[in-house]
């Protein structure tokens, strides 16, 4: 019981984090912020096939794969705007 009210603390501890932290980042640097937190994804994904490669066809491993899946999207997502906005810094 207690750790589960300890993850409970830290996960409404970080959300009230980071809207406190987006909410006090200027326009022009919210795309460099969202294009690195894409990135940070990395992170879900190793954690995702960790649960998914148990090797037993579990709850865990069917929510690895869905969580492999989401986190692909979002890491794709954050590279393709990143070399998006990469590019409108170019010369011409």
């Amino acid at each position: 019981m207690g750790d589960i009210v300890m993850l409970i603390t830290v996960f409404v501890l970080a959300c009230f984090v980071g809207v406190e932290l987006i909410s006090k980042v200027p326009p022009t640097l919210h795309t460099p912020l969202m294009s690195g937190s894409n990135a940070i994804s990395g992170i879900t994904i190793v954690g995702s096939l960790i649960s998914a490669g148990i090797g037993e066809m579990t709850i865990s491993t069917i929510l690895g794969v869905i969580a492999v899946a989401f986190a692909m999207i979002n890491v794709v997502g954050g590279y393709l705007v990143t070399d998006r906005m990469l590019k409108m810094f170019k010369r011409k």
